[in-house]
């Protein structure tokens, strides 16, 4: 009965994660924050106790993320400024984390370093973040779940979008591809079905945004219609939420096979650079809605939790996961039951995860291994929690002295309990027996 944060905390150890940096060495500990509204982002705890191990073996840790391309409404990331506000109202501060917070990319999302990829399968370059890729070791902590675009979201995906700068993030999504880019022909632009400032179902006020939420000034929404400039758009998905919606654009299945594959090469790129022996990997496979964190909403969890994997191999500790998740019956009431994805030996995510379910999710791990940064041949072994349970207490407590000794100077003196003791009534003014039958009892 050992508290998920702890098992975490066992895990790094049991793992060998401790060995991915020395004494002294500044350890980035990746995670994500969450997006402003959401509550599915990993528990503060889960990453403070991560911390606490790193410093336990002489690391100086500090929690990391980067700021996001997507110029979205629900978006809180993109500067820096407003992701430290998010992380804090999320419970991410340096008080509670005991180490710094870092946002990795600067304010504006383009402090990075072009990392090459050696023999990739279709992308050159990286763009790692600079406060990241310049420490000494990383510890990635992931929150596991299903993702939009690269049909989940674990190990692989924290590294490969999330390590990035702005420029890496949109060349991840191929936005200047000569083919695939945000600004070609695949992608159907039907300015027409955009009903315009005056027709707006959400109202003028955001149709207008629609407009001014382009950087490059590529979209215009007019009275009746949008029109969009294809020479300046470059490619930064601020044009594609709302009008997604609208049936303004239309997101090619192309485009979407492409990502899985591109994500997974540049988490190579960004762990080959750093050195694959100073990267370890923690996953918490719980509350696994369909969709990432980047998003102001969480739906049922595909599968009941399956609990904390770890690793120094990323294509391993991803599959662990995906494994177990097939050999688990769906959630009940979740998207794994709508889609027909309930029974054991299902691909979950395949089916559920993703915009279109023919996407697989084997895609990433197979890509890692292609580039010599990871195996997708593994042996789970099954961690041990603390057998010294006094790990696991908060700091103060101790047999030495429990809680209960400082109550006792408190209390000295004090009258606690009344001398007359508390008040209640003689009897139950309904009895037990009536009120059984009130809570058992439905009315039509």
């Amino acid at each position: 009965m050992t508290s998920l944060a702890y098992k975490g905390a066992a895990l790094f150890e049991q793992a060998g994660l401790n060995e991915c940096f020395h004494k002294g060495d500044r350890v980035a500990v990746k995670c994500h924050m969450g997006v402003w509204g959401t509550t599915h982002y990993l528990r503060p705890f889960l990453i403070r106790v991560i911390c606490d191990k790193i410093k336990e073996y002489g690391g100086q840790p500090f929690v990391t993320d980067t700021t996001t391309v997507n110029f979205t409404p629900f978006d809180s990331r993109v500067l820096a400024q407003d992701y430290l506000f998010t992380a804090a109202a999320h419970g991410f501060t340096q008080e509670s984390m005991g180490c710094p917070i870092v946002i990795a990319d600067g304010e504006a999302g383009l402090d990075d370093i072009k990392i090459e990829i050696p023999n990739p399968v279709y992308t050159k370059y990286a763009y790692g973040a600079r406060g990241i890729v310049e420490a000494d070791a990383m510890i990635v902590v992931s929150h596991f779940k299903g993702h939009p675009l690269g049909v989940f979201g674990g190990a692989i995906k924290n590294v490969g979008i999330g390590c990035q700068s702005k420029r890496g993030k949109m060349m991840v999504h191929l936005t200047t591809h000569p083919k695939y880019g945000l600004n070609k022909e695949i992608f159907v632009f039907s300015g027409e079905a955009c009903a315009g400032l005056q027709g707006c179902p959400w109202g003028s006020e955001v149709a207008k945004a629609c407009g001014d939420n382009c950087p490059t000034g590529a979209v215009k929404v007019l009275e009746d219609h949008m029109e969009w400039d294809r020479s300046l758009c470059n490619g930064c998905f601020g044009h594609l939420v709302f009008p997604l919606a609208c049936g303004v654009w239309s997101i090619p299945d192309e485009w979407l096979k492409m990502l899985p594959i591109t994500m997974a090469e540049t988490a190579s790129g960004i762990v080959n650079h750093m050195g694959r022996e100073r990267v370890g990997f923690v996953n918490f496979a719980i509350d696994m809605s369909p969709w990432c964190d980047c998003v102001d909403w969480a739906d049922r969890s595909l599968v009941p939790d399956l609990g904390v994997f770890a690793s120094k191999d990323m294509a391993a500790v991803d599959l662990a996961v995906l494994d177990m998740s097939m050999k688990t019956l769906g959630t009940h009431g979740s998207v794994s039951e709508e889609l027909h994805a309930m029974e054991e030996g299902k691909e979950k995510f395949t089916i559920c995860g993703g915009l279109i379910g023919s996407i697989s999710q084997w895609i990433q791990a197979n890509v890692v291994r292609e580039l010599g940064m990871g195996s997708t041949d593994y042996e789970l072994i099954e961690g041990e929690t603390y057998s010294d349970y006094r790990k696991c207490w908060f700091p103060r407590n101790s047999p030495e002295r429990p809680l209960g000794q400082y109550l006792k100077k408190a209390w000295a003196g004090v009258e606690v309990v009344p001398p007359e003791g508390f008040e209640y009534l003689p009897e139950l003014r309904i009895p037990y027996e009536e009120l059984a039958k009130r809570a058992n009892k439905r009315e039509k």
